[in-house]
């Protein structure tokens, strides 16, 4: 999961100034757009330098201020995603996005290549679009034979293309981003159907100074040699009717009734919404963390350079390792491997109380993980630490090695001591630490810890989590006053399939 002790590069000192220099809020000699004068207002209080930060746990507020700071952008949209869906929530932000390229935003868009397999058409279509531009990332070279291709590259020799670009960002003019965990798609903003699964999850909103950050971190994986031009099906695309088909595609998905519960609080002005409880830090409290693009890199050599390079796990181990008192994490996917353990151990030995919140796995969409995180619950209580396993909304049916149908967590932050807070994109496992490229922030400030904090004790309330004990050496599932059956709520395959995965050799893709 982490790097061992000893091992972890040291945090970046308060006041770095390479990191903490931004360039003025307005260029000389341009305007204000609209989005500029809503953080400038919504800043107004603060000394200079100040950035606003905000948590938003409620997917209907992640919607609409992703919505709302398209429509006031002025200059651009830098948006970088490990899944763009092209379902009723992801047309409707493509919609946001093509007005606001339409009105003379300046849009790039970075999607890791593999949830773009299938979709050539639509972004060759909005890469036509004179102020859009598309990028994928580590993309297949046999992407004519679509997924199939992807498999077959990969077991004849692409093993790269086993790492994948997990970020997740979206930014307008600089001045504005919003990180975390969120993919863009219906699962991810409560419109998902009982026969998909819904995901509970968590962004961070960043106003001012700190988004440029995010916008750093962008520009280094839209620059890199790793990020190519979507071209390969604009012939297709427009043959298929290029923009002005996807103009009419998009144009119905405000008309289904699924999106009425999106847009209905979406029109509120995006300074009203920066008015909304934004915690006003200095520089020093702010730091946007990511690995470096060559991650994904093939061979050991640039595995290598990437360790030196500094990346998020190493960042992630050191804030933990500072813990005193406390240390609340909530991981959907967690395996803590050899080095996470004894990470966790040493913090017990030293009085910290940990607690951790995972999915359980009823309520998993990735059974293969579940049965990885399986083998370290027994270690885990043993050492002291409080565990809860998120239950399903509902019961899932057909149950498959990689999916799941009802409701899962799919947040991944932690609170320390109640004075740091990180929300990202970074599960607490091998293949975050270890394979794709992760991103997240950093933000030392007890109302933000406080508010991971409540997200924690919210999700391991008896109403949404079972908790996870010994008792006589057994495990048991607390449920309220009650106890759960093992594995509670999991059919018979789906613990077959977990218990299959414990047993192999494969913690490391995980």
């Amino acid at each position: 999961m982490l790097p061992p002790p000893g091992r972890a590069r040291q945090p970046m000192p308060p006041g770095h100034a390479p990191e903490m220099m931004t360039p003025p809020l307005t260029p000389p000699g341009r305007s204000r757009t609209a989005l500029e004068q809503d953080v400038a207002q919504a800043l107004d209080a603060a000394p200079p330098g100040r950035s606003g930060v905000a948590l938003l746990p409620d997917a209907a507020a992640a919607f609409a201020i992703r919505a709302a700071s398209a429509r006031a952008a002025g200059r651009s949209l830098d948006l970088q995603y490990y899944m763009w869906r092209g379902d009723v929530t992801g047309q409707l932000l493509a919609c946001e996005v093509l007005a606001a390229a339409d009105r003379g935003v300046k849009v790039r868009l970075l999607l890791d290549d593999v949830y773009a397999l299938g979709r050539e058409r639509s972004l060759a279509a909005l890469d036509a679009h004179p102020r859009i531009e598309v990028r994928l990332f580590n993309g297949t070279r046999w992407r004519r034979f679509g997924r199939i291709g992807f498999l077959l590259e990969l077991a004849f020799g692409g093993r790269h293309l086993n790492r994948r670009m997990h970020n997740k960002s979206w930014i307008a003019d600089g001045r504005l981003a919003v990180v975390g965990g969120r993919n863009l798609g219906d699962a991810y903003f409560g419109l998902a159907s009982r026969a998909s699964i819904r995901f509970r999850d968590l962004d961070l909103v960043l106003a001012g100074p700190a988004a440029h950050q995010a916008s750093r971190v962008f520009q280094r994986y839209w620059n890199s040699p790793l990020a190519r031009p979507a071209e390969l099906a604009a012939a297709a695309a427009e043959r298929a009717g290029g923009l002005p088909a996807l103009r009419s595609v998009l144009a119905q998905a405000d008309d289904r009734p699924t999106a009425d519960a999106l847009l209905a609080n979406a029109d509120t002005p995006l300074r009203d919404r920066l008015a909304e409880g934004l915690a006003l830090l200095p520089p020093d409290a702010i730091q946007v963390v990511a690995d470096p693009p060559e991650k994904a890199k093939r061979g050991l050599r640039a595995r290598k350079a990437a360790r030196a390079a500094g990346g998020i796990a190493a960042e992630i181990a050191d804030a933990l390792r500072g813990a005193r008192q406390e240390a609340l994490l909530i991981s959907p996917y967690f395996v803590p491997g050899r080095a996470g353990l004894a990470l966790i151990a040493d913090l017990r030995r030293r009085g910290v109380r940990v607690s951790i919140i995972t999915n359980s796995l009823a309520a998993t969409d990735v059974v293969a993980v579940h049965g990885g995180y399986a083998k370290y619950r027994r270690a885990l209580l043993s050492l002291g630490v409080t565990l809860f396993e998120l239950k399903p909304e509902w019961r899932e049916t057909n149950p498959s090695l990689m999916g799941s149908r009802g409701a899962a967590l799919h947040t991944k932050a932690f609170a320390v001591d109640g004075r740091l807070g990180f929300v990202g994109s970074f599960n607490l496992d091998p293949r975050s630490a270890a394979l794709n490229t992760e991103m997240g922030c950093f933000v030392r400030d007890a109302r933000i810890a406080a508010g991971i904090a409540a997200e924690h004790a919210r999700l391991a309330d008896p109403a949404m989590s079972w908790q996870v004990a010994l008792e006589a050496g057994e495990l048991v599932w607390r449920d309220g006053p009650a106890l759960a059956p093992r594995e509670p709520g999991a059919g018979l395959w789906r613990r077959l399939l977990a218990g299959a995965v414990r047993r192999l050799p494969v913690e490391e893709q995980l």
